[in-house]
């Protein structure tokens, strides 16, 4: 099995507004694929990236991606990986250390594996 292309955890998976699938899941692109996970590792849906459009909602924070997986919608809000910035630091520059979001890693990982991005 070869290494997955991007893989994010504590991922939180919704269908429709406010309907939450799970809350620490996980999202993973490996081998043209696109794999959403709960977080016991059962699959909530899958599909080959060529099948898979992504893209940001409008007005939507930073950590926020939505997927159409097999003509389904999903929101996803991919948090940033924990690590700490310098406390010292201003909110505005702690804030800038973050970037690249997850969620436009998640949508990079998306485009270059060959699935669609759209304005969403």
């Amino acid at each position: 099995m070869t290494e997955p292309d991007f893989t994010a955890t504590g991922v939180r998976i919704d269908r429709r507004l406010r309907r939450s699938l799970t809350r620490a899941g996980q999202v993973r692109i490996s081998d043209g694929r696109l794999e959403l996970l709960t977080s016991y590792g059962s699959e909530i849906d899958s599909a080959p990236l060529n099948a898979v459009r992504a893209g940001r909602p409008w007005f939507a924070t930073h950590d926020r991606a939505r997927a159409t997986v097999n003509g389904r919608r999903y929101s996803l809000t991919l948090r940033a990986e924990t690590h700490d910035p310098d406390p010292a630091a201003p909110p505005a520059q702690a804030a800038v250390e973050r970037d690249p979001s997850t969620a436009r890693r998640f949508l990079e990982a998306v485009r270059r594996a060959g699935g669609r991005l759209s304005r969403a």
